[in-house]
């Protein structure tokens, strides 16, 4: 499924057992300022009454600080719902910005959805 949000941004929702995965599409060309994702995105979940979300950021190239703060209040409302939010198809550079923000450790990038879906991280070289 795919929905329009805003001018040139949309969502695609995908759902699984128990799971809505779910892809943000960020307009191609410039930036068109912030959007109530979080808002939306729960509006979305309370109609499928699901609270298990993996949010597939493989064509968000970076993450501005509108978009992270968007993602931190869904995890909090999840959270609250005794849901979960994971993450996975974070760009070299946003998963920098998350760990300068201290964020990887409630918010730790996956390589995909299966990982995601399992919560498998591969060891990491120290």
């Amino acid at each position: 499924m795919l929905l329009e949000l805003a001018p040139e941004w949309a969502i695609e929702i995908d759902r699984g057992p128990d799971w809505l995965f779910i892809r943000p599409r960020p307009p191609r060309h410039g930036d068109t300022g912030e959007i109530p994702l979080a808002e939306i995105l729960w509006q979305k979940l309370e109609q499928c009454f699901c609270y298990r979300v993996v949010l597939e950021l493989d064509e968000v190239s970076y993450l501005r600080s509108w978009m992270i703060g968007q993602i931190v209040q869904l995890h909090k409302r999840l959270a609250t719902q005794g849901g979960m939010l994971r993450l996975c198809g974070v760009a070299p550079e946003a998963e920098t910005v998350l760990r300068i923000c201290r964020l990887t450790d409630r918010l730790p990038p996956y390589r995909n959805r299966t990982d995601a879906v399992m919560g498998y991280r591969p060891p990491q070289p120290r």
